[in-house]
């Protein structure tokens, strides 16, 4: 009987013709089903990948930076972060090139390792160039990792470190090498006076990478490994047929002593990082944060009478204000920046109990403690980086002027003068200034005096506060009546003790107001400590403007 599901089911297909005495062939056995995933597998894999990034790309590569004397990057990063505490971002990040064999030779990481971690505790990031990789050279990929570490310094409001050890632009990837430069360049510009940027130098930083470091707070390198020049002793023969070895060109002590570039050299890369991470505990994260206080054993009202001692009442004599300094500072401790340049003038951070204090001090065993343009430079530089980090400044004056001669005045005395004076001027933080003896002239006026802005001004009893020296205003003064005396030399003696008596008594600039109040030495760090904690409060606004016109 058919039934309505045989009229709806179709018919099967007819099948195939068989050739005739032609076997059918079996059915062809399923492919095996791939295995289920195993994230233990897949971890454990993962480790073993991270593994040999760390490592690197070749052991003999390792005992060639080691011979040089220098750490691989992670060995370095070790050093500088709290131990166990370091986070890598993009270790498997590979470039994208081809051309030159750059397609056959693609490894992880890229020659640079970045990333974040703690530094006494406190959230910093790093990048570290990793010289066994492309020589640490800077290709696309290599610079997006540094701008990504940039990016998140700048976000999180931490500060930044950079271990530069390569050889410049990847020359293989061209003008995309130039431009991941010029990205760097314009974060460090955008992070400057916002968060601290630190770049340590430890190997090769040539032609543009050199720009990095120059736009940053502070330069770290570490003598015979480290070097940093625009153009090479090759090039400079070629040009000028001067020969030059790479560390007389750009070597730790060339631009810590003489071009004032580097602000701290070392013998070794362990001492360098540890100083590192010494001023790092000196430095708030950002720029709307204060300085991290540390308190120690020394108390706030320990009497300084030693100061007494260490500085001589004869104006004309030497000392060496640093231990003036170290007599003032919580346990002696002083980090000096920019030591050997510029040794008129001292500058560097300290603490007072247990707050970070900017210190810039004249230098008499230097020059007499002169201002000469170096001298300006350097502590134009410190007075801006501590306004911009919120560490008050002291000044200590001992300053019998600028340096007179035709080579300062020609090579711009003036301008680079102005350059303190206007960051004096244009600083918002807490100011105190201590006239220990000497205090003349424009010199006196730069070196943070009341009228440029000085929250307070102190002074102790051997003070000269005054246009110049005795000797030379009586010479001005007097020139006539000197002159005509029968004896000059005496007559110019009783003129100088009138006149130094008269305008130059210690309580002169007392009595007009010029000075808040001249103290005993032995009260110096008493004193300045409660002053320091009265202004720790102060809010200072400048004008609306976009910014000023530096006399750069």
């Amino acid at each position: 009987m058919t039934t309505l599901d045989d009229h709806l089911t179709p018919p099967p297909p007819p099948s195939a013709p068989r050739a005739p005495g032609r076997p059918v062939p079996p059915a062809a056995p399923a492919a095996p089903a791939p295995p289920a995933p195993d994230l233990r597998r897949a971890a454990a894999e993962l480790r073993r990948l991270k593994e040999e990034v760390g490592r690197g790309p070749d052991p003999a590569a390792t005992r060639r930076q080691h011979a040089r004397g220098k750490l691989t990057a992670h060995e370095r990063l070790d050093v500088l972060f709290d131990e166990g505490t370091f986070t890598e971002i993009e270790p498997l990040r590979r470039h994208r090139a081809s051309g030159f064999g750059l397609e056959d030779r693609r490894p992880h990481g890229d020659g640079v390792v970045a990333g974040w971690g703690l530094v006494h505790g406190r959230t910093v990031f790093a990048y570290a160039h990793d010289f066994r990789v492309f020589a640490g050279a800077l290709g696309e990929a290599h610079a997006e990792k540094v701008h990504k570490v940039m990016d998140l310094a700048l976000s999180a409001g931490a500060p930044l470190v950079g271990l530069n050890d390569g050889a410049g632009a990847r020359i293989q990837e061209g003008v995309t090498a130039l431009a991941g430069y010029g990205g760097i360049f314009r974060r460090n510009a955008a992070a400057s006076g916002v968060i601290p940027q630190i770049s340590v130098i430890l190997g090769p930083c040539a032609g543009g990478a050199a720009y990095s470091p120059a736009l940053t707070d502070f330069v770290f390198m570490v003598r015979e490994t480290a070097q940093m020049f625009l153009t090479g002793p090759d090039v400079v023969h070629a040009v000028t047929g001067e020969r030059v070895t790479h560390d007389e060109l750009g070597g730790a002590d060339v631009h810590a002593r003489v071009s004032g570039v580097a602000g701290f050299a070392y013998d070794d890369e362990t001492e360098c990082l540890e100083d590192v991470r010494f001023l790092l505990s000196m430095l708030p994260s950002n720029n709307r944060e204060l300085p991290p206080a540390a308190h120690g054993d020394d108390t706030p009202d320990r009497h300084t009478g030693a100061l007494a001692e260490l500085v001589p009442a004869d104006p004309a004599q030497g000392y060496d204000v640093r231990e003036v300094v170290a007599e003032i500072a919580d346990d002696g401790e002083f980090l000096e920046v920019h030591e050997a340049w510029a040794p008129n003038v001292v500058c560097g951070l300290a603490r007072l109990d247990g707050q970070v204090v900017g210190i810039v001090a004249s230098q008499p065993a230097a020059l007499a403690g002169v201002l000469d343009i170096h001298a300006s430079e350097k502590a134009a530089r410190h007075v801006s980086v501590c306004d911009a980090f919120n560490i008050p400044l002291l000044t200590l004056v001992d300053v019998p002027g600028f340096l007179p001669g035709v080579d300062q005045e020609h090579d711009g005395v003036i301008r680079h003068g102005a350059k303190l004076l206007y960051a004096y001027c244009n600083a918002t933080v807490p100011r105190i200034s201590l006239v220990l003896r000497k205090a003349y002239g424009g010199a006196y006026i730069v070196m943070d005096s009341r009228s440029i802005g000085a929250d307070l001004s102190f002074a102790w009893p051997v003070n000269e506060i005054a246009v110049m020296g005795a000797e030379g205003a009586a010479g001005v003064v007097f020139r006539r009546e000197i002159a005509a005396s029968d004896d000059p030399e005496a007559t110019r003696a009783r003129l100088v003790k009138e006149y130094r008596a008269e305008l130059m008594h210690p309580y002169y600039a007392a009595e007009r107001g010029l000075v808040d109040d001249v103290i005993e030495p032995g009260e110096t760090r008493r004193v300045l400590i409660r002053s320091l904690a009265m202004l720790r409060g102060k809010h200072a606004e400048l004008p609306a403007r976009k910014h000023g016109n530096v006399p750069l």
